[in-house]
């Protein structure tokens, strides 16, 4: 399963107010992810790459974030197949999302 290419682009979230508080920190942990996730692919460490998919996968969508949770389910699966190329691609799309994201408040 590879995230929507649309993804990338998808640049407004609407998150509730109750979520805005903590959707900074949200996202600061997920940019950290991203260095990590490339520390690791150098290092042939899917496990832990597996594991970072797996949390995003579950908690993206929570903070009204769906496309990270596109991007962490990608990420596990191509962990799980030991896809290097394919992490790579999932993370610098999951990079440029964050860093395009713009945040609003309902």
């Amino acid at each position: 399963m590879t995230a929507d290419k649309q993804d990338a682009r998808a640049l407004d979230a609407d998150i509730t107010a109750s979520i805005a508080d903590l959707a900074p920190s949200f996202l600061d942990a997920r940019r950290r992810d991203v260095v990590a996730i490339s520390a690791a692919v150098e290092r042939g460490d899917f496990d832990a790459i597996r594991r970072f998919g797996h949390n995003m996968k579950g908690s993206g969508g929570g903070y009204g974030f769906d496309p990270i949770t596109r991007f962490g389910a990608a990420l596990e699966e191509a962990a799980m197949h030991r896809h290097a190329d394919e992490i790579r691609i999932q993370n610098t799309q999951l990079q440029q999302y964050l860093d395009q994201l713009r945040i609003e408040a309902s």
